[in-house]
């Protein structure tokens, strides 16, 4: 009976120091809450290497807004977790207009913010983490024009949709937006916006352009002022510029990269700015490039993703995310292969990346939809089920970067019980012997 209760005993102390380890393992490598962090060039997700394969939804909100619609934002999420997409980037905007968010300066639709609410709820329910963007460059869903207008309507003398990265008082509106989407409590599950680890990032804005200074000095400066803005306000999210990563000033030698346009931004300096956790590029060939044939324009994405992927490894030393690529069927002689062959090159050239720890971290396809909304369709659509072919590449990619996050999780693990049987096996002998010493007065 005796050595029957030493047994229990010491089990029960093993036990014990086993919850030990693993409270210490989840303490050195940050909580295990869920929330997206940045290390290096490397995505984490409690402690382990985080690498994804996502799509953009811009929809998601303005469907939500209905709710005898919402099964539609339900459906393109199952179908996306059915084939392993993980990240969906989506507007946290719509400024003026049809189911508008933000009706005027500071003054909001609840019934439309409910919407934003349910997505958020629906992509935690599917694990899915959300990229949400604060603004638009363009007018679509209002757009920077609109807070323009809106500041012209109170008297404010402005000359152009430039001066909402200037003007004192649009950047206060935009300011407010932001600290109202931040402190949103969801109505449906309660969790404040910047408490909530489904969200993975925040973006500025969806490709702030600001064609009336080329230097690149404006977006630099509004970058630099808005990024220190969200972070007084959220340390706890990612936050990314919304770049498509053209190239500027501050490195000419590599303005060759850039198509034949230049539209005010600095994809170093921009992404250089202290609060920008992670760097974005977009790719867009068919629209960038004229009267260039398939293969000149697989040509140009696999370079410029391979400059963005070296910049962001070795000048940033920050993770990149391609955040919006495409191939539209308007294009003259689309076909389906087409597609295919630019979603394979832009693959590879993340997963050859990513496998070797390298700097890309995923990339997000432009658009999916879901079937019964083939109306917002604007050529670069994708419904999983009515496109076969690319959907069977979106899955093989999804596989292939869960399997790299799963490896060096592997590996993780395997260097943290390393380092603990070093760090914990001392204090384990000696509680062992605390516990004999105390219960049977022997010496272990």
């Amino acid at each position: 009976m005796k050595h029957l209760k030493l047994f229990l005993t010491i089990l029960l102390l093993i036990q014990q120091c086993q919850l030990y380890i693993k409270a210490e393992a989840r303490r050195r490598n940050n909580v295990e809450d869920g929330f997206i962090r940045v290390r290096g060039t490397r995505f984490l997700m409690n402690g382990t290497p985080y690498y994804a394969n996502g799509f953009n939804a811009y929809w998601l909100m303005y469907m939500a807004s209905d709710p005898s619609q919402r099964h539609l934002v339900s459906n393109v999420f199952h179908e996306a977790a059915s084939h392993g997409l993980s990240v969906a980037r989506t507007w946290a905007f719509n400024d003026g207009g049809d189911r508008a968010l933000q009706v005027s300066p500071g003054s909001y639709n609840e019934h439309v913010f409910q919407g934003l609410d349910f997505v958020v709820a629906e992509a935690r329910k599917y694990g899915i983490k959300l990229i949400l963007s604060f603004a638009n460059n363009y007018e679509n869903m209002g757009g920077k024009k609109q807070y323009v207008n809106w500041a012209k309507n109170e008297g404010q003398y402005l000359s152009s949709d430039d001066d909402f990265f200037t003007n004192p008082v649009v950047k206060g509106y935009y300011k407010n937006h932001v600290q109202t989407v931040l402190n949103r409590r969801n109505t449906v599950n309660g969790v404040t916006y910047k408490n909530d680890p489904t969200i993975m990032a925040w973006e500025l804005m969806n490709e702030p352009r600001c064609t009336s200074d080329q230097s690149g000095k404006t977006i630099q400066a509004w970058i630099t002022e808005m990024a220190a803005h969200v972070k007084s306000i959220d340390k706890q999210h990612l936050l990314e510029a919304g770049l498509e990563g053209f190239y500027g000033s501050s490195h000419p030698e590599k303005l060759h990269n850039n198509p034949n346009f230049n539209i005010g931004t600095d994809f170093i300096a921009n992404n250089q700015v202290p609060g920008i956790d992670f760097a974005t590029v977009h790719a867009y060939p068919d629209q960038w490039l004229t009267n260039m044939n398939d293969q000149s324009e697989l040509a140009f994405v696999n370079n410029w993703l391979t400059s963005h992927i070296d910049d962001a490894q070795n000048i940033l030393r920050k993770p990149l995310l391609l955040a919006e690529f495409g191939k539209s069927e308007q294009d003259p002689g689309y076909s389906a292969d087409q597609r295919n062959r630019l979603f394979a090159t832009v693959y590879d050239k993340i997963y050859s990346s990513a496998k070797r720890g390298g700097s890309a971290a995923g990339g997000l396809f432009w658009q999916l939809l879901t079937e019964g909304i083939e109306s917002f369709g604007d050529g670069y659509t994708i419904v999983l089920s009515k496109n076969p072919s690319t959907a069977n590449m979106i899955a093989q990619q999804s596989h292939k970067m869960f399997m790299i996050r799963k490896i060096f999780a592997r590996m993780r693990n395997v260097e943290l019980w390393k380092k603990l049987g070093r760090l914990e096996m001392a204090e384990f002998l000696v509680a062992c012997e605390t516990v004999l010493q105390e219960t049977f007065g022997v010496r272990s």
